[in-house]
């Protein structure tokens, strides 16, 4: 299966080592084509099912559901650039195309709507 959709559900800021106790997020999916797999439901479905504790996790999905909260949480401070760049990719397919999806991860992962909110500012002014 294809890798790490971007510790994806985040972005926008430098590394700040102080926030990420054990350093960046690893970069061994940086090389994911994450514009493949959200134009794919059959590639993008596992993900969701695997982040949402809704079906099996391979082992690049384990690793973004570990990191999906922090990153949220901290703009993505733990994420490569790669990484920034294609969670935004990612969240904003979501907010604009699949919102009931980014429904049912804010309500999972934020779900007073925090964080959540930013995203969604930003990334749908990408959009118009």
């Amino acid at each position: 299966m294809k890798g790490f959709i971007a510790v994806c559900v985040l972005s926008l800021a430098a590394a700040v080592l102080s926030d990420c106790p054990e350093g960046l997020y690893t970069d061994r999916y940086d090389t994911t084509n994450v514009q493949e797999i959200v134009t794919n439901d059959r590639l993008l479905n596992p993900y969701v099912s695997c982040i949402m504790e809704e079906g099996k996790c391979t082992p690049e999905g384990k690793e973004l559901k570990s990191h999906i909260a922090h990153a949220l949480q901290t703009g993505c401070e733990c994420c490569t650039e790669t990484q920034k760049d294609k969670s935004r990719v990612v969240i904003g397919h979501f907010i604009n195309e699949k919102p009931d999806v980014w429904d049912k991860l804010t309500a999972k992962y934020d779900p007073t709507r925090k964080f959540s909110k930013k995203y969604e500012e930003e990334l749908r002014k990408l959009k118009a």
